[in-house]
């Protein structure tokens, strides 16, 4: 997909309008996912790159008249060491020339200094742009001086974010559910936000309302912001709590299909016109040619037909007819 200086929000927004779906496919491509006869090559760090690689190629050309999107989770190939980090940013180009929007799923964050040096690297600031992608997953709970250096970068390329909010995990609640009391240690400043103060909200409200603050600079002409939130697909209940304090957010909804999240539970990640989330699912479009229902299909044919059904089950959601 060519650069250009344009709202990362309204990009997403109109190729999910385009391909009638809002979905990514999660290239979270770990070796055992990859059939047989490629995991012969596998005998190197090199060998295995290649294999993830040429696998990940393979998906994005079956999906990319289905999809808007691909999500590309970093840790399967940061295991691969730098041989994996090739594979990483030639799998997150190779997405953007087939014209799907990248996202790189990689929670980054850290102080001002290094969170900046993390935001030329993803958001494409840096020399190189090695591993440039359209949205950068980041964790904000370092606080509003480690997302600046994102949302900042975001604003000179027309890229995005998706911060962590509500996430898809089982012991997410242990601190996500958390009650605030409305007391801070530190000062804050008497034009804080609300979600600064607590006031009985919970950890991924006052969250939510950060992110809100962080992205209102940033809305396009869609409505929504550059900056969204990651709200997981296995908490319904939060997401519509989430979805009113955070209107113009778009949110990333992992935990669809493999995690357990069903069609009915991402309902509250919309809003009422059916637009405001993309749902990410991974396992259950990579490993699809191991199930029963797609047998004797090539892995990058029954990753279509899985991703075809995900398609189907998000418009019967959003009562969008072909």
């Amino acid at each position: 997909m060519e650069n250009t200086v344009t709202n990362a929000a309204d990009r997403l927004t109109a190729a999910i309008k385009e391909k009638g779906a809002p979905c990514a496919v999660g290239l979270d491509t770990a070796l055992d996912f990859l059939p047989e006869e490629m995991t012969r090559a596998c005998d190197s760090a090199e060998g295995a790159a290649a294999a993830v690689a040429e696998f990940n190629y393979r998906v994005i050309e079956s999906v990319r008249g289905l999809a808007p999107a691909v999500k590309v989770q970093v840790a399967y190939y940061e295991a691969l060491g730098w041989q994996g980090m090739r594979a990483f940013a030639d799998t997150l180009k190779y997405a953007r020339e087939n014209g799907l929007i990248a996202i790189a799923d990689c929670k980054r964050n850290d102080i001002a200094s290094t969170a900046g040096a993390y935001a030329s690297a993803f958001l494409g600031g840096a020399a190189f742009g090695a591993f440039e992608c359209d949205f950068l997953t980041v964790n904000g709970y370092l606080g509003a001086d480690g997302i600046k250096p994102f949302t900042d970068e975001c604003a000179k390329r027309g890229k995005g974010v998706f911060v962590l909010c509500k996430t898809s995990n089982p012991g997410s609640g242990q601190l996500q559910d958390l009650k605030l009391d409305g007391t801070c240690a530190a000062p804050v400043p008497s034009n804080a936000a609300d979600s600064r103060r607590g006031g009985g909200r919970t950890l991924y409200e006052a969250m939510g309302g950060l992110i809100n603050e962080w992205g209102a600079g940033l809305v396009g002409q869609s409505g929504y912001s550059a900056v969204g939130a990651v709200v997981g697909a296995t908490h319904p209940a939060q997401a519509a709590v989430l979805r009113k304090l955070m209107p113009r957010a778009i949110f990333l909804v992992p935990g669809y299909g493999a995690q357990g999240g069903t069609a009915e539970g991402l309902r509250p990640c919309f809003n009422a016109d059916g637009t405001g989330a993309v749902v990410n699912s991974s396992r259950a479009i990579l490993c699809a040619y191991r199930s029963e229902k797609y047998k004797g299909m090539k892995y990058y044919e029954a990753a279509r037909a899985a991703t075809e059904d995900m398609v189907e089950d998000l418009r019967r959601l959003q009562g969008i007819d072909d």
